[in-house]
Formats: structure tokens, sequence, C-alpha cells
């Protein structure tokens, strides 16, 4: 499949997602989807857990803080964000950036599986606990960080979240340093 064709098939769940409403509670507090943006033929998707609220203002997830310091990181390792692509488990931003619920995390898992059929990536970055735990229940993030672990067909880097290295200033250098192993995961698994 072409990027211009991933692009139109990411477009056509973004729509589904709209149309099926699995979160009307959400969605009716949010301003807007938020179903992710970046290169749909990417070989690294992030993904966070919820849009705050200049991610609901702009429609983009990660345009905050925590994505200027994801920018920043990207350019470390020679990447820019059109490189990569950027979602989170769920697509709406939940009131008072509060943690999504359970079920709604289980009404978003669908769209975000046909999102990773779709990009094909050859590492997926969950950022922070939250995310990480969607795929890994038992997993902590203290200990996860930085290694690499397959599940099913699918490469996982667990990282901790940007905004995590914000407020502790000891996580900038050992988020930096997981970024650091991002390009060899990515050559390892060229196929």
């Amino acid at each position: 499949m072409t990027r211009s064709d991933k692009t139109k098939q990411l477009e056509k769940i973004a729509q589904k997602m709209i149309n099926d409403d699995p979160l009307p509670e959400l969605r009716a507090g949010a301003k807007q989807l938020v179903p992710g943006n970046g290169n749909a033929d990417a070989d690294i998707v992030f993904i966070g857990e919820a849009p705050g609220a200049r991610e609901d203002e702009q429609g983009v997830p990660f345009v905050g803080a925590a994505g200027k310091f994801l920018a920043e990181m990207l350019d470390g390792i020679g990447l820019k964000r059109e490189d990569v692509f950027i979602t989170n488990i769920v697509k709406y931003r939940p009131p008072n950036n509060r943690d999504p619920l359970p079920a709604e995390i289980e009404a978003s898992l669908p769209y975000l599986m046909q999102q990773l059929r779709v990009i094909e990536p050859k590492l997926v970055i969950p950022l922070g606990r939250h995310a990480m735990n969607v795929f890994f229940p038992d997993f902590i993030i203290s200990e996860a960080h930085g290694t690499p672990v397959q599940k099913e067909d699918l490469v996982f880097l667990p990282l901790f979240h940007p905004a995590a290295a914000l407020y502790n200033g000891g996580l900038r250098q050992t988020l930096k340093d997981d970024f650091a192993l991002i390009p060899q995961l990515i050559k390892n698994n060229k196929t």
C-alpha cells in the first residue's frame, strides 16, 4: 500500500470513529476528534494516553510542552515529527485532563489497532505508563522503559512520557538515552 493509500485509510478510520461514536460523553465535552497525525507510512508510531487541552484545540496530538520535548528528542536522533506518526489511545480529550476510564480505553482500542495495521510500523512506542499498560498491563514503567518487547507482529519500546521528564528533570536524560536506542531498533527491524 502506498503512503497516499495509507493516508486515505487512516482518514477512513477517523471518519468511522466519528460515525460509530463509541465515546458520546467524551465527544460531547471535547472540541474535536484527535485521531493522530504524521507520516502514514512511518517506521515509528508514538502512542500517548489521550489529548490534552491544546491538542483538543488544534486537533493534533502532542502540541504542548511535552510535544516540544518530543520534537527535540526526535531531532536528537535525526528525525522530525513528519517522519513518524503520533496518536493517542483515546482520541477525545477527557474532561479536566483526567485519565481515560477503562471502558473509554476499551472502546478506543479497536481504532488504534486499525491504525497500526494500516501504518505497519517497525516500532510502536507507548509514551508513559498508561499507554504502556494498555498493551502490557503487568509492566511497571520504571522497570520496562527502554526495553524492546515483541508482541504478536509488533515491536514495542515503552518510554517515559515526555511530560514526566518536564516535571522530573532527572528523567530527561533517561528519556534521551532511551530515545538513542530507536535508530538501531529500526535498523534491526527492516524488512
